[in-house]
């Protein structure tokens, strides 16, 4: 039995945990914090989707970026101050406009294919998540936005998305407590949400079923090779060091993986890109009434929305480049709620819990998945703002590509090792 080390207790780390152990590995996740699902995976946009699979790395995502640096309340905002990694991403991110179009269909794919395994999961393990299987219901106030979103639309359909127009009126049929005026839509019957939370914990909890051993309040030091092929991790838990060796490791440590990558001698050059969240908690009667149960995303102002139960309503949005800084800025929050109190005016906002987190960005907007340049180090790390949607199916794969790797150390005859992700950074 091989011993495998995931770094990483967030969604991206536990999905991987899990199909390993499931082939028969000897599997131990590796965090820094005391429970599985404390940073990205804590309160994210809920949303499962497909339909925001299409990458930034954009012409006039660009000028949209550009055009916003002037307003503090802006969906993307970026803080100008020189710094090496965050101008090393940008000019990462600049030359990855030529692959806007193949990036975004194998982003879909790659969604669509998560699906089976996540749902397949939930039910296999019995996991309750708040699950909503009502689609996604994207909408836009003028005719300039729809053209443009009906051009996206066309790169998800040829991903193999169903996924179709719909009117202003069919726009409050699907979703009747929408307040507003709009020019259309799409709908994507096939899209979800659920407590990406709720699902991590739960999903760690039958990871311990299979055997799979959680280190806790542990934090990874080093990395390093070891004799006879392993790898050696270097920890340190209640300020007490201690020395581990593994067969293979996994990176999947989200905004911590280019640290980690550069022990190594890889080059995996995530950035943290900030978004924020209100949870809405609805304590009366008229609020749960008047509350979407359809998820929604509106497009001009970069922001989703799913309903967790009968009394949470998560919105959640923006994008800041600011580096590693986790402060929940007021006027950031600011723009969700109003934003809610524009679109659902019947909803209480007495009660709004805020939160921000650190999305692992890639400049590719693909996850780094496969090998590094180590033969037992791995990546499964990078997804961004898509970490929920993607994970079940990046988990898939380097599973099985670790598993073919240790099935070829084992024969006589070594086949040459490949990775499973075409254009990575």
């Amino acid at each position: 039995m091989s011993r495998i080390a995931v770094i990483g207790a967030g969604i991206t780390g536990v999905t991987t945990a899990y199909a390993l152990a499931r082939r028969g590995h000897s599997v131990t996740v590796i965090d820094r914090h005391r429970y599985a699902a404390m940073e990205t995976s804590f309160a994210n946009g809920g949303q499962l989707s497909a339909s925001n699979a299409e990458v930034w790395n954009s012409r006039a995502t660009v000028f949209k970026g550009l055009r916003w640096m002037m307003r503090r309340d802006a969906p993307l905002l970026m803080n100008p101050r020189p710094n090496w990694h965050k101008y090393s991403w940008i000019g990462e991110f600049l030359r990855q406009i030529p692959n806007y179009r193949s990036n975004t269909i194998e982003t879909v794919r790659l969604a669509i294919a998560a699906r089976e395994h996540l749902f397949s999961i939930a039910q296999r393990e019995s996991i309750d998540f708040n699950h909503e299987q009502r689609g996604i219901l994207h909408f836009y106030a003028t005719r300039k936005e729809f053209d443009a979103a009906t051009k996206v639309n066309a790169l998800l359909r040829e991903g193999g998305l169903d996924r179709r127009a719909v009117t202003p009126d069919e726009i409050r049929a699907i979703e009747p407590t929408l307040q507003g005026d709009f020019y259309g839509g799409f709908f994507t019957e096939s899209d979800s949400t659920g407590d990406i939370h709720k699902f991590t914990r739960g999903l760690a909890l039958a990871c311990e079923r299979l055997g799979v051993a959680f280190q806790y309040d542990t934090t990874v030091q080093s990395i390093s090779e070891a004799q006879h092929g392993t790898v050696s991790i270097a920890t340190s838990r209640d300020a007490l060091p201690s020395v581990s060796t593994f067969d293979r490791v996994v990176i999947c440590a989200g905004v911590g993986s280019r640290a980690l990558a550069a022990q190594v001698g890889d080059h995996v050059n995530v950035y943290p890109v900030k978004g924020y969240s209100i949870t809405v908690c609805l304590d009366d009667a008229r609020s749960q009434e008047c509350a979407p149960w359809v998820s929604l995303l509106d497009d001009a102002a970069k922001i989703v929305t799913s309903r967790l139960g009968a009394d949470r309503f998560r919105i959640a949005g923006t994008a800041e480049i600011n580096g590693a800084n986790r402060d929940i800025r007021s006027d950031r929050i600011e723009p969700l709620v109003r934003w809610a109190r524009t679109h659902f005016p019947s909803i209480s906002t007495a009660r709004v819990i805020p939160w921000a987190g650190l999305r692992p960005m890639l400049p590719s907007m693909l996850p780094r998945v496969g090998r590094g340049r180590q033969r037992n180090v791995f990546y499964n790390t990078g997804h961004g703002h898509l970490g929920w949607t993607l994970s079940a199916a990046t988990a898939e794969s380097v599973a099985l590509l670790i598993s073919d790797d240790i099935a070829d150390a084992r024969s006589p005859v070594v086949a040459p090792a490949t990775t499973v992700t075409a254009r990575t950074s």
